[in-house]
């Protein structure tokens, strides 16, 4: 074995016994990332959050396999335990793809982007991945393009969203998932949600009533042996939803702020966001949770679908 050659006694990954169970059976898995419980809420309701989203996955019959790095394993599915102890860390890292290797070799405590979740959930078999909203072009800035869209470009996971977060150049954002071949479906919806807003005024090319039919598309397009991602966007609740107008606003306002502190690089989009919490009252983020919640019912819907062959599919 030369130096460079993993071990397969040193496998970084570690399955819980609920995911292994689900593997060994053929269950339906949904993957989560956990960058939303170290830097997307406040203690302590980021851990209800992830306890609220995991439940609503196993409501719906599907096991929740909640992505994260702890001890210098990526863990695939947390227990009670070591959910409070990600909820509970002291400056937890943010792990894109470029973070793995310098976090599992220092034994920090990490939570996934929407890039290193995928990564992971294509490592180990898991094809539907529930989200807030993705990364993207930044405004005013695209040469600042989020990893998020290059590894949908080349990773075959279904992810559920709200679409990319309304922070981001929504416009710009679709043009490269065209350029990387990602299909983006609208879930009951024709228009490209704006993450806190129902609609974005982009068009969207292809729509599904229900997920079986979202899991019927997405069998038929890595059938053809594409290895690009789908994206699967689903509208925030609709008593739940800002108008767009307000969003814009606030928007506007974080990001006249972020440039008069100078706020760059990678810590933009938390501080941005943070911003448009404070400015909106808690009502953005009020939204924030409960389009999560909604993405990981539908998610589990998709996963239970693909997992029995699209024999018998509700929705909630």
């Amino acid at each position: 074995m030369t130096p460079f050659e993993p071990s397969l006694k040193r496998s970084p990954y570690q399955l819980s016994r609920e995911v292994a169970n689900a593997k060994g059976n053929n269950l339906p898995l949904v993957a989560l990332e956990s960058t939303v419980v170290t830097h997307g809420l406040p203690k302590p309701e980021n851990l209800a959050l992830a306890r609220a989203m995991e439940a609503v996955v196993r409501g719906v019959g599907a096991v929740p396999a909640t992505i994260a790095l702890m001890d210098g394993k990526v863990k695939v599915g947390l227990t009670e335990t070591e959910l409070e102890r990600l909820a509970k860390a002291e400056n937890p890292r943010k792990v894109s793809l470029l973070d793995f290797g310098v976090v599992l070799a220092g034994g920090e405590i990490g939570g996934t982007t929407v890039a290193a979740t995928m990564f992971v959930a294509e490592k180990q078999g898991i094809q539907v991945f529930a989200t807030g909203g993705i990364g993207g072009v930044h405004r005013g800035n695209p040469t600042d393009i989020s990893t998020d869209l290059m590894q949908l470009g080349r990773c075959p996971v279904l992810v559920v969203c709200a679409g990319a977060k309304a922070i981001l150049d929504l416009p710009a954002t679709m043009e490269y998932l065209e350029t990387q071949g990602v299909p983006v479906i609208g879930f009951q919806t024709d228009e490209l949600p704006a993450f806190y807003a129902t609609s974005s005024g982009i068009k969207l090319k292809a729509r599904v009533e229900t997920p079986k039919e979202a899991a019927k598309i997405t069998e038929a397009h890595w059938g053809m042996g594409l290895k690009s991602g789908i994206l699967l966007v689903v509208p925030p609740p609709k008593d739940a939803a800002i108008e767009r107008s307000l969003v814009e606003g606030w928007i506007e306002k974080a990001l006249l702020q972020a440039n008069v502190e100078g706020i760059r690089g990678n810590a933009i989009t938390p501080y941005l966001l943070d911003r448009v919490s404070h400015l909106s009252e808690g009502r953005s983020k009020r939204t924030n949770i409960a389009l999560l919640k909604n993405n990981a019912r539908v998610a589990a819907e998709v996963a239970a679908s693909l997992a029995s062959g699209f024999e018998s599919t509700r929705y909630i």
